[in-house]
């Protein structure tokens, strides 16, 4: 039988370590709080799991979880199919498709506290030009004011800046089918329906797990972005889990904050388990074949 050999720990030992200081130290700190009422850092008393009862029967709470939870399945359902129509629609020379995945991947390179700023000013009816541009259809100057179209701006915005991570994904994916099966599917008359079902979309299956859990994760604790486009509003109809907890933040509640931390961060460690059986499956289409 053939032996592990036990040294390869110490290759991997600098990035535990690593991430046991900037993830589970913090973590563990954040999971001691929920458990007190804390005045300031120094005055703590223990309160149990008051403010995890307080949370989980809390009507806002479960709001909250319903709008990120939507806001989740938009993303996913907008931005999947369109990265992958975008991946199957790049040229297969070199060049084009470098020039081509160097253009779409543009909206990464944004850091993400200036991108609600740009779509903010952007959405200017009086000097930006998508707001001026949507004004001659009829946009509202107090688009604001609704909350189909401030979900309407913050779907936008999150799906320029992030389809391109599916379309980079999908498209390395697409590289990998050999041109023999296209040859073969040429051959046999078959659509471009019939090849995107028999050949590309198996070989999609692994990059677009990976991609729909990235998505979900970020978008399901979407802040950063949502927040300044209309701090929650209207009538708290943007007020998403992660924008509820940073309301929390500012308010120095921190024993409520950490509280609704540990969940959010149980909610998606559980969608990541999730994503962990499929790709298992995925990998072993035969359980219990040897």
């Amino acid at each position: 039988m053939k032996q592990h050999d036990p040294r390869g720990w110490l290759f991997v030992a600098p990035a535990c370590l690593l991430l046991g200081v900037v993830g589970l130290i913090p973590l563990v700190t954040v999971i001691n709080y929920s458990f007190f009422e804390i005045f300031t850092l120094q005055s703590r008393f223990w309160i149990g799991t008051e403010w995890f009862r307080d949370l989980i029967t809390a009507p806002r709470f479960w709001a909250s979880f319903g709008r990120s939870a939507l806001f989740s399945t938009f993303v996913l359902c907008i931005q999947i199919p369109l990265g992958i129509a975008l991946a199957l629609c790049i040229p297969r020379g070199r060049i084009w498709a470098g020039a081509a995945l160097a253009v779409l991947s543009l909206p990464l390179l944004v850091p993400w506290n200036m991108i609600p700023a740009l779509w903010l000013s952007l959405m200017d009816g009086d000097t930006g030009i998508l707001g001026q541009w949507l004004a001659g259809y009829g946009w509202p100057a107090a688009w604001k004011d609704s909350a189909v179209l401030t979900w309407v701006v913050i779907l936008a915005m999150d799906t320029w800046h992030w389809t391109s991570l599916v379309v980079i994904l999908a498209y390395s994916a697409l590289t990998t089918i050999p041109d023999p099966l296209y040859q073969a599917a040429a051959i046999d008359g078959a659509r471009p329906w019939q090849v995107f079902r028999h050949i590309q979309l198996p070989r999609l299956q692994h990059v677009l797990l990976m991609a729909v859990l990235l998505r979900f994760m970020d978008s399901f604790m979407i802040y950063t972005e949502a927040f300044p486009i209309n701090a929650g509003g209207p009538a708290e109809a943007s007020l998403f889990l992660a924008v509820d907890l940073g309301e929390e933040i500012k308010a120095f509640n921190y024993g409520p904050s950490a509280a609704r931390s540990v969940l959010y961060f149980l909610i998606v460690l559980s969608v990541a388990w999730v994503f962990t059986k499929v790709q298992a499956k995925l990998d072993d289409p035969k359980p219990g074949v040897p």
